[in-house]
């Protein structure tokens, strides 16, 4: 058999993420069809420790002394070793669905596809990419092309040139050396590094005319494959199949009547103590009954509940995805949790029973990934898994809504592992833990639950208590650093805008943010506008909850009160050019549109916008849109219409991204509405033409 096909989604991984092998082969002369391979061999790329794979082969003709000369193997080294045949089935085995990297990578792969004709064998090339081609994409005027220059260039140490498995790690170090260099020309994926490479036409062709394999040419059509998937675990939340109103007892009720409570009710768990906050409760469950009795026999069931309840409680967000219950549960062996709300209130119990019908395998991968990463390069491989989740899930015909706010899910934990591994990290250095409670923050589309798969960080840390550049400051400084980079390695970018908590003014105690929102708030100037409203949409992912609630709550409080600053930004949401021209054609640049900056970004305005000076506590777009419609605010009746126009932009802006995934093309929010078959033209065009219609939501003049 041969090389194992490509995993799906492996195109848009990040390249510091691939599963990725340098390879290479010794042979017994320069002829891909003629000549056989004597050695082969291969070392894993990305690993904790050096895993390698080595064997001389027995080419059953005599090694010509010519060759001899430069790899020293002779027909001694090679007599009574297994046939290539016996050793290509093992390299398979150990190499698994690795890309394969090499230098001069299609010389070996043309001479690998011409022995397994001569041994009858499957062949299938891999997904491979070329350094030799990589560097000429990056330096076309160097000015020799072998590999010792290349190597010196790059830094990399040569040992034990011209034997397979010196070569192999020669690749493989040269490889990671070029990534950054790579990244700075805004080649970050696998699919880019492909497409950079294709356009090496003349060096290609004369490959070609060589024999060699053309290593960008195995593009993965598996990509553009949807992989089934049950897709609800990703259209629900928790609160869709949640027991609710939770059963709660006392903490001096009797284990005996809390029993009766749970066989009456056909229960497996109930919550233990008073209040309405899920922190004031634990969890009492068959389990813990069955124990208690082992341990103090019949006399365990007169005795407070409260004495063997577990606590602190384990909860998960109502508006969390079940995809994401079914991993923390499986991941964690968890039977029961409980369920609170944005405000931390216990609102309802899931168990077990309830996700049994809805257990998937890449849902509890995609949920679990993140949570069990140690490394940048291990929480950038979610990404793969998102995109195949994706595609999934659009082939399903899954509201574009609900595929962003799984997205902005899975950033929003992305962001929080990055602050786990950096607090570990810290720890690690000798900085100690947090030198008071914190509060990190996703902002922007990542708050409100609409990122697509184009998305940098918009971050923010609040602090309890420190002065700008004080020892707590610079403890905070260095944890966004941190996260900042962890999350560029695992494939989101940093943010252009610096918005990221690693800045001073994304970065200050609670007091100083209050002072800050109401500067922003009091002066209304256009700069002031753009940071209050990404901070209008961020949502805490990790520390304290409280703390960082009460700063949002303070800000969005004194927003609404401020009549000035809300016509400024009703203002500055009906401030925009239409998208359709005059004579009913789409406007593009280099035939593209933006659709977030001429589409969407005035919707998701305007609705932020009403929200504040209504006091809708709603997050999303479509729900503060929809609060909006309830509450009868001005202009109404063009709500449903918006609606559906944000639907249809996210929708094209997503299944563009699909495509450049695919392509190799960076990803944005730009749409190539040429490209769009005639009715999603059409569709696209009417949702244009309604963000005009904010001008009357907002009550003020359009522009054309």
């Amino acid at each position: 058999m041969s090389f194992h096909g490509s995993e799906p989604g492996y195109s848009g991984l990040p390249l510091h993420a691939l599963p990725a092998l340098g390879l290479d082969c010794e042979t017994t002369g320069l002829d891909t069809e003629n000549d056989r391979v004597i050695e082969l061999a291969a070392c894993r790329i990305f690993g904790d420790s050096e895993e390698v794979f080595e064997h001389l082969i027995d080419p059953g003709m005599p090694i010509p002394p010519k060759s001899t000369e430069i790899h020293h193997i002779t027909d001694t080294d090679v007599a009574g070793k297994p046939a290539f045949s016996e050793v290509m089935t093992s390299f398979r085995t150990w190499a698994g669905k690795a890309v394969i990297i090499g230098y001069s990578i299609g010389f070996d792969i043309a001479v690998l596809r011409a022995e397994h004709a001569r041994a009858g064998m499957k062949w299938q090339a891999p997904r491979s990419l070329d350094v030799r081609h990589l560097v000429q994409v990056l330096a076309p005027n160097l000015p020799e092309k072998s590999l010792e220059i290349t190597a010196e260039w790059l830094g990399v140490k040569i040992k034990d040139r011209h034997r397979a498995l010196g070569d192999a790690r020669v690749a493989a170090e040269m490889f990671k050396a070029l990534i950054p260099k790579l990244r700075e020309k805004n080649i970050v994926t696998l699919a880019q590094a492909e497409r950079a490479c294709q356009r090496l036409g003349h060096r290609l062709q004369q490959e070609a005319a060589g024999g060699w394999h053309d290593p960008a040419a195995v593009r993965a059509s598996i990509d553009d494959t949807a992989m089934r998937i049950d897709s609800y675990p990703y259209r629900n939340q928790v609160r869709d199949i949640m027991s609710k109103p939770p059963l709660t007892a006392a903490a001096d009720t009797t284990v005996s009547d809390v029993l009766k409570t749970m066989m009456s009710k056909r229960i497996s768990s109930i919550f233990v103590g008073t209040g309405t906050k899920a922190a004031d409760f634990g969890i009492l469950t068959e389990r813990d009954i069955l124990r208690a009795v082992d341990a103090g026999g019949a006399a365990a069931l007169a005795s407070p509940a409260s004495a063997h309840a577990q606590k602190p409680l384990i909860t998960i967000p109502d508006s969390t995805f079940v995809y994401r219950a079914i991993a923390k549960m499986t991941s964690r062996g968890f039977r029961h949790l409980a369920v609170e709300d944005a405000d931390g209130n216990l609102v309802g119990a899931l168990s077990a029973r309830d996700l049994l019908r809805q257990r998937a395998d890449s849902a509890i991968a995609l949920g679990h990934t993140i949570e069990e990463a140690e490394t940048p390069a291990k929480l950038g491989r979610i990404w793969r898994e998102l995109i195949v989740v994706t595609r999934g899930l659009v082939a399903e015909q899954v509201d574009a809504r609900d595929i962003a706010a799984i997205i902005s899910q899975e950033l929003q934990g992305l962001t929080q592992r990055a602050a786990q591994l950096a607090e570990m990290q810290m720890l690690a250095e000798g900085a100690g833990p947090p030198p008071c409670a914190y509060a990190l923050l996703v902002l922007g589309s990542g708050g409100r639950g609409e990122s697509l798969l184009a998305m940098d960080q918009d971050n923010a840390i609040v602090y309890a208590d420190g002065a700008p550049d004080s020892d707590t400051d610079k403890w905070f400084e260095r944890l966004g650093s941190i996260v900042a980079d962890t999350l560029n390695d695992a494939g989101v970018e940093y943010c252009k805008g610096g918005i990221m908590a690693k800045n001073p003014e994304w970065r200050m105690s609670k007091t100083q943010w209050s002072e800050r929102v109401r500067s922003w708030i009091g002066r209304a100037k256009p700069e002031d506008i753009l940071n209050s409203d990404i901070f209008f949409d961020a949502v805490v992912v990790h520390g304290d909850q409280k703390l960082g609630r009460e700063v949002l709550e303070d800000a969005l409080a004194v927003a609404g009160e401020n009549r000035n600053f809300l016509h400024v930004m009703e203002s500055k949401a009906s401030d925009f050019d239409s998208a359709v021209g005059w004579l009913g054609k789409i406007k593009t640049d280099n035939g593209r549109i933006d659709l977030k900056k001429n589409g969407i970004m005035p919707i998701f305005s305007a609705a932020r916008a009403v929200a504040l000076a209504h006091g809708l506590k709603e997050r999303s777009t479509p729900g503060r849109l929809r609060a909006a419609k309830a509450a009868d605010v001005r202009g109404a009746h063009l709500i449903d219409d918006l609606i559906e126009a944000h639907r249809i932009m996210l929708e094209a802006i997503l299944f563009q991204q699909l495509r450049d995934i695919r392509d190799g093309i960076p990803l944005s929010n730009r749409v190539a509405s040429a490209e769009l078959d005639g009715h999603k033209r059409q569709e696209l065009k009417w949702a244009l033409e309604r963000s005009a219609s904010i001008n009357d939501l907002m009550g003020t003049p359009a522009r054309f």
